[in-house]
């Protein structure tokens, strides 16, 4: 909950829905009648069978669209709702801010009847991403500490089937690498707001590696070493969803 009552004031602004994210996940929940969004956030993928978002950060709660679904202020490692409560559970980008992982899957198993959907990213491949690998080092080593194996929740979910997201080259959600083929927009402090692994390790942790993104993207050596994304439309930075049926 401290994280983003720190960091997440101007979530909303950076980080809008992407509509074919959207049509992912929601393919993902299928044809259920009822969902609960863990770690909610401001709303984001919520569908429209959404009957209860769970968030336990009131800044974020704030952020919620008026006519979004009912929000509870609870932690994903206990949520105070009965068993069974509605027919999936799903979780987008948030179980690496969770304290207790395990308590927090046990808490979706417990409350979904039939399925459960969790958004989340390969550190193996992630890691991998320029702009940590070239220049942020710092991020990718926050990362390597918080970040949950695939396999890892795979097997606290029983199972699961496993689905590659790649990233649009426009994407309108500003996570950590949504702009691999605009790297000016990692110079934007807003924009560096709305990505936790950046806005915790701070600016002047950061600062020499954007300094030096600064001068590779004037000089034109950005472009030169990275010339086979720019006519790329989507690419694999390591975006999972795990879908688990109960």
């Amino acid at each position: 909950m401290t994280t983003y009552e720190n960091i997440g004031a101007t979530y909303s602004t950076t980080r809008r829905p992407d509509p074919r994210i959207a049509a992912r996940i929601h393919g993902a929940l299928g044809n259920v009648a009822s969902v609960i969004n863990v770690g909610a956030g401001t709303g984001s993928y919520e569908p429209p069978q959404t009957v209860l978002a769970v968030e336990p950060s009131a800044t974020m709660i704030a952020q919620r669209p008026a006519d979004s679904a009912r929000a509870l202020q609870a932690a994903a490692e206990s949520i105070p709702i009965a068993d069974d409560s509605a027919d999936a559970a799903m979780a987008v980008l948030t179980v690496h801010h969770w304290n207790d992982l395990e308590a927090g899957i046990r808490e979706l198993r417990r409350i979904a009847r039939q399925r459960i959907v969790i958004f989340t990213w390969d550190q193996d491949i992630n890691r991998k991403f320029w702009l940590l690998d070239e220049y942020l080092p710092e991020a990718a080593a926050f990362d390597e500490e918080r970040a949950v194996a695939i396999d890892q929740l795979t097997e606290l979910l029983g199972g699961a089937r496993i689905e590659t997201v790649p990233i649009p080259h426009d994407c309108s959600d500003g996570f950590g690498a949504a702009y691999w083929r605009r790297p000016e927009a990692y110079l934007d402090p807003a924009v560096r707001a709305g990505m936790s692994h950046l806005a915790l390790v701070g600016e002047e942790t950061l600062h020499a590696g954007l300094a030096r993104l600064s001068d590779d993207l004037v000089s034109g050596r950005w472009q030169k070493s990275h010339a086979d994304l720019l006519d790329q439309e989507t690419l694999d930075v390591g975006y999972r969803l795990l879908i688990a049926d109960l």
